[in-house]
């Protein structure tokens, strides 16, 4: 992979502190989000209650412009989307939270590692500010923050630090709340990583605007079941 000086410095880390996955929570999980149970590989997990969540943030085809080949993840932070381009000028958008002040990154990679139902372990620079934080969790227990899936991102072959995952917290989307991951619902954490083969591209962007469909304009998306 080539990089570009601007690419450098847009990847670069804000600080040493964004290495970690995710933040110890700070907006509370209310049951409301939470609706019933699903099980996924053996593991039962709490369901997104979606008709609490604005429809913005659903799974949904929408009109996309991109001179991205098909098959690549673009994240939009300014507007808390990722969109999977597919064919026909169209991608699969996804509501997703990003990393707040001080942890933002905006780069390219590459998602060369999964993980169904990951063990998170706290990086040490996030178990310094947080020391009360266990040394490692499970996968597949009701307290780790990755949730049902991990899509690792990594750029000439070094981890990043960051990952697309699942979250405990589904008020959290659309919102500024991690430490540089990039926060999904459960189910589409599931969706996306079975859709992404090792290998597939990522770019990291402030917004993007100026090549996806208006947000606010949902009359022309389509569910994604």
């Amino acid at each position: 992979m080539r990089w570009t000086r601007r690419d450098i410095l847009l990847g670069s880390l804000a600080s040493v502190g964004t290495l970690a996955t995710v933040e110890k929570p700070t907006l509370a999980a209310t049951a409301s989000y939470f609706s019933g149970t699903s099980i996924d590989n053996g593991v039962t997990f709490r369901s997104t209650n979606f008709a609490k969540i604005d429809r913005k943030w659903h799974r949904q085809v929408v009109k996309y412009f991109s001179s991205e080949p098909i098959g690549t993840v673009v994240v939009d932070t300014t507007h808390h989307f990722l969109y999977l381009i597919m064919e026909n000028k169209t991608a699969i958008r996804y509501g997703v939270g990003v990393g707040r002040e001080g942890f933002k990154w905006y780069g390219r990679a590459t998602i060369d590692q999964k993980a169904l139902w990951p063990r998170w372990t706290p990086p040490p620079e996030m178990r310094q500010r947080h020391p009360e934080l266990p040394e490692s969790v499970d996968g597949g227990s009701p307290k780790n923050p990755l949730g049902p899936r991990a899509m690792y991102l990594l750029r000439d072959g070094v981890d990043t630090g960051y990952r697309f995952h699942g979250t405990l917290e589904p008020g959290s989307i659309g919102k500024d709340a991690s430490s540089g991951c990039i926060r999904m619902f459960n189910e589409d954490a599931i969706d996306l990583y079975q859709r992404c083969p090792i290998g597939t591209a990522v770019q990291v962007l402030p917004h993007i605007a100026d090549q996806a469909q208006n947000a606010a304009q949902t009359n022309q998306a389509v569910p994604v079941e």
